[in-house]
């Protein structure tokens, strides 16, 4: 069974993905830490995340241990993240990893911007989480201040409006829900509400499958 997360950054998507990957026994997979990696990587070798070579480079070579590093999380990786996820290059370098990883050990649940659309477009179930930017911007800024950072809200939000208009504008795997995505809008509701609503649209959604599914005789 392959799970399919989609959404724009703080919406919530992460922990719902994780949180149905313990409710139905998958593994999870966060799409958006692969990019986050290879923009830290072109950061801490001194170059330019919108250089295409250097963050294709990047991509050949992940490096997993970054995973662990602190800065992974920043503000700034988030902003690197998103600009070398725009080129195609580097999509398409972790594009089979990715698939790989969904279809190996009985499935999984992948959260990210074009797991629906490009990655798993035959997803069992796609969600398509959103909120409103400045409740994900409040989310995020108390994310940070957790971390010890405390750059302004303002801030925050700015940078939530940039990255959104990158996704969704990107030529290559704009960030935009599938024809047969499943909407899940968290903008008023608590982590625990927000779980039971994806988990009611998920075992709906597989419910309609299996009444679809041939009968054998």
């Amino acid at each position: 069974m392959i799970i399919a997360v989609d959404g724009p950054s703080a919406s919530g998507k992460g922990t719902l993905a994780r949180r149905l990957a313990q409710h139905y026994g998958l593994r999870h997979l966060d799409t958006g830490a692969l990019y986050r990696m290879v923009g830290l990587a072109v950061l801490l070798s001194g170059g330019d995340p919108a250089d295409e070579k250097a963050a294709y480079a990047a991509a050949r070579t992940i490096d997993l241990s970054l995973l662990e590093n602190p800065e992974l999380r920043s503000e700034v990786t988030g902003g690197a993240a998103s600009k070398v996820a725009a080129q195609p290059a580097v999509r398409e370098a972790l594009l089979q990893f990715q698939r790989d990883f969904a279809r190996e050990n009985g499935g999984a649940v992948l959260d990210g911007r074009d797991i629906g659309t490009v990655v798993c477009p035959d997803a069992d179930v796609k969600l398509f989480v959103i909120a409103r930017a400045d409740v994900r911007a409040k989310r995020r800024h108390a994310e940070l201040v957790s971390y010890g950072v405390a750059p302004p809200y303002e801030a925050v939000l700015a940078d939530i409006e940039a990255r959104d208009a990158r996704d969704m504008n990107r030529a290559v795997a704009p960030l935009k829900p599938a024809p047969d995505a499943l909407l899940l809008d968290t903008s008023d509701l608590d982590i625990d509400a927000a779980v039971q609503q994806a988990l009611s649209l998920v075992d709906r959604r597989l419910a309609e499958r299996e009444t679809r599914l041939p009968r054998r005789s």
